[in-house]
Formats: structure tokens, sequence, C-alpha cells
């Protein structure tokens, strides 16, 4: 797993990269009231925002971590978006890039950097 200074995580598994918010995300963001993800299919760049979360504090974007291809989203929390609070870092992913370009990961935080990150 990999972490983004945005409290992305990033889990890889050959050319597909499936990204979820961490779980000090979903502590900070509070009660997730609305998710809103891209289409399956759509070419996004690194830093496009491609996620809109809502929660009874904020609302907030996801930025994508990588260039790729949409090729997968988690429609369960669409349907029920507490379960970004009840399990962040499992079932509650957003969605899956293919990606090409790997090297990128190579400049994001592993889990040791990230806890000193959010101190």
């Amino acid at each position: 797993m990999k972490y983004t200074e945005e409290h992305e995580w990033l889990s890889v598994e050959g050319d597909i990269v499936t990204v979820g918010i961490t779980a000090h995300a979903a502590e900070q963001l509070g009660d997730v009231v609305f998710v809103e993800l891209p289409e399956v299919g759509g070419e996004v760049a690194k830093d496009d925002e491609i996620v809109v979360i809502e929660s009874v504090k904020a609302a907030s974007d996801i930025l994508a971590p990588l260039d790729g291809e949409v090729v997968e989203v988690n429609e369960a929390i669409v349907d029920e978006p507490s379960k970004v609070n009840d399990d962040p870092e499992g079932e509650a992913w957003f969605f899956k890039l293919k990606v090409s370009d790997m090297s990128p990961m190579d400049d994001y935080m592993d889990e040791a950097k990230y806890k000193d990150f959010i101190g």
C-alpha cells in the first residue's frame, strides 16, 4: 500500500491501482452522506478531481493519483455512503485505475511515512 498527502491509499495489482481514503481521512470528514464516482471508461490525469464526497462536516474531492483509465467503481458506496466510515481501507474503496506508467508510485509514502505524516 502507498499513501498520498491527500489521505488516499493506493493498492497495486499488476497494472490496476485501487484507490480509497484512509481511516484518518474518514475520521476527519465525519459521517459521509454522499459519494459521486467517476464514469467507468473515462481517462483521467494525475491531480484531476474525480470523486466528490460530502459529509455532515464538509464536501471534498478525491484527486486522481496517477494518469489512467477508470476500469471499475464501487457502486456500493454510492448506495450506502456510510460504508466509507465503516471500512475506509477495505470494502469502501472508490475506484480502480488501469495505469500504464507506475513510476509515479515511487513518490508516494509507505505506511510508516504516512503515520509520521499524520502524526
